[in-house]
């Protein structure tokens, strides 16, 4: 089943907030709240895809209530429809002003806030899948070099701040060069499919993630894990890799193997130096235990400090 997009709505009157759910119910999963601070709170908290938000309430008005969004890393990007009984050109131009994506006046009609409300959520998913698309390998299906480069730095920071230990598998196929000579480049890519099924299949964490890190090779992510749990997870990878019947364009079965380097560490937490060691240098270090484990066999795990 489809999930649905979620739309926050914010009034004081209740009234308005049982017409609004009324008219949107069917469509979209509906939260709702009755004053600024309390919308602060869930849009943060619940990350709807829309904000539908009135201007007259006490305490705060929606005006402050959509600045504060702005300023919030987590719901700056939340768009906001102002639903509201105000009608002068200045208020409507002071909330475009503040980042508001439309207006609906009260008393609103049904049609109209369907129809505004409709266009805003096209806008809204056609952005992500546009974003979707920015970060996924399109041969694969997981995520691209950009993805990876995003999320390594957000993750090396939280590990940072939560002086946890993180640990990334950089994983290289086998004579991957000579496959492609032997059976061609459309086998070559079926074999790249089925590398990464694989890996997705091994990587059960939610907050592990996999990319293709270019041509032959893969990179996975293991928050707040050591470098017992990092060789545990390369290994089944491995392993899972070497077992695997992958059937090329003739129906012929062939297998193949990957070499892992694995690199674990708890970020430094003291203010930066200008030698603070870094993601870069985290990577670069996987990378030499990759290709230590490249030329003493293939097919082989080694951790970077133990070669």
């Amino acid at each position: 089943m489809e999930k649905k997009n979620s739309i926050l709505i914010v009034d004081d009157e209740t009234v308005n907030i049982m017409a609004l759910v009324d008219i949107l119910r069917n469509e979209y999963t509906l939260y709702t709240e009755r004053d600024g601070k309390n919308c602060l709170d869930t849009a943060a908290r619940l990350l709807p895809d829309l904000i539908l938000l009135d201007i007259l309430m006490p305490e705060m008005s929606g005006f402050e209530v959509l600045e504060k969004l702005q300023n919030d890393s987590r719901t700056k990007n939340i768009p906001v429809i102002f639903v509201t009984g105000l009608s002068k050109s200045d208020d409507e131009v002071h909330g475009f002003s503040l980042g508001a994506v439309d207006y609906i006046s009260k008393p609103f009609s049904a049609s109209v806030v369907k129809m505004r409300v409709q266009h805003q959520i096209k806008i809204i998913n056609l952005i992500r899948e546009i974003q979707k698309l920015s970060i996924t390998d399109p041969l694969t299906g997981i995520g691209n070099r950009r993805y990876f480069n995003s999320l390594i730095q957000q993750e090396w920071e939280r590990a940072k701040r939560n002086r946890a230990s993180i640990s990334f598998l950089i994983m290289d196929i086998d004579h991957f060069k000579m496959f492609n000579d032997k059976f061609g480049h459309l086998n070559g890519d079926i074999v790249l499919q089925s590398v990464a099924h694989v890996i997705s299949a091994e990587i059960t964490r939610a907050s592990d993630k996999i990319a293709r890190w270019g041509g032959e090779e893969f990179a996975v992510i293991l928050p707040d894990t050591d470098i017992i749990g990092a060789k545990k997870v390369a290994e089944n990878v491995r392993a899972a890799i070497e077992s695997a019947d992958i059937s090329l364009d003739d129906g012929t079965i062939q297998n193949t193997t990957v070499s892992i380097g694995i690199h674990a560490h708890v970020p430094d937490h003291l203010p930066k130096q200008n030698d603070e060691y870094s993601a870069i240098n985290f990577i670069s270090d996987a990378d030499k235990a990759l290709y230590h484990a490249k030329h003493t066999g293939r097919n082989r795990v080694c951790a970077f400090g133990e070669m």
